[in-house]
C-alpha cells in the first residue's frame, strides 16, 4: 500500500496527513499525539475514526497542521483521517458517516463589518 495523503479543514486549522501501513504511531508537528493533544477529548477526537473503523494498530499517521487552535486541529486532523480511510477501503463510509465524520464543518468566524464594534455587537446607541 502506498502512503493516502489528505487534508482536512476546520476554521482556519488545516492538516495534512499521510497515512500509511505500521503499528498504530500518530505524529502531530514531529511530536507524539498525546503530548500535541493534552486533553483526553482532543486525543478522542483524533483516534475516533480509528476507532470505528478497528484499525487503531494498523496504520501510522504523519500529520502537518496550522492554523485555528487546538480543537480545531484536532477536528480538521480527524476529517483528514475519515477521508484517507474512506478511500482506502470505501465499506468505511457506511460506519463513518452516520458518526458525522465525512461532513465539513462550514462554520467560520463572522467579518467584523465597519461602523459596528464587531460582528454583530453595535456601539452604543444615544437617544438624546
Amino acid at each position: 500500500m502506498d502512503t493516502v495523503h489528505k487534508i482536512g479543514r476546520r476554521k482556519t486549522a488545516v492538516a495534512r496527513i499521510y497515512l500509511s501501513e505500521g503499528t498504530g504511531n500518530i505524529t502531530v508537528n514531529g511530536k507524539e499525539y498525546k503530548n500535541y493533544f493534552s486533553t483526553g477529548t482532543l486525543q478522542y477526537k483524533v483516534q475516533q475514526p480509528l476507532m470505528l473503523t478497528d484499525n487503531l494498530e494498523s496504520y501510522d499517521i504523519k500529520v502537518n497542521v496550522y492554523g485555528g487552535g487546538v480543537t480545531g486541529q484536532a477536528e480538521a486532523i480527524r476529517l483528514a483521517i475519515t477521508r484517507a480511510l474512506v478511500s482506502i477501503n470505501e465499506e468505511h463510509k457506511q460506519v463513518l458517516k452516520p458518526e458525522g465524520l465525512l461532513t465539513r464543518d462550514p462554520r467560520m468566524v463572522e467579518r467584523k463589518k465597519f461602523g459596528q464594534k464587531k460582528a454583530r455587537k453595535k456601539f452604543q446607541f444615544s437617544k438624546r
